[in-house]
């Protein structure tokens, strides 16, 4: 089965951010430090900078790798 990227964004997203949108994140670190904050902001836009340079076939083998990994760790 193959995921779309978009697909693939929400479900690094969701393994992220759990149910927060990435921006309310940011803007979570952003209120309890600014310092950190202007880090998470950068950290949010390397993210999205790397789901759009990447092949939908190579972030569907990042997800799947990822989910093993997670179903390994907490197995």
């Amino acid at each position: 089965m193959s995921i779309s990227k978009q697909e693939a964004k929400q479900l690094l997203e969701r393994m992220i951010f759990e149910e927060m949108q990435p921006s309310d994140w940011v803007q979570d670190v952003w209120d309890l430090s600014a310092i950190h904050g202007e880090s998470a902001a950068k950290l949010l836009d390397a993210f999205e900078a790397l789901i759009e340079c990447s092949s939908p076939e190579k972030l569907e083998n990042f997800v799947q790798s990822l989910y093993l990994q997670r179903m390994r760790d907490e197995g």
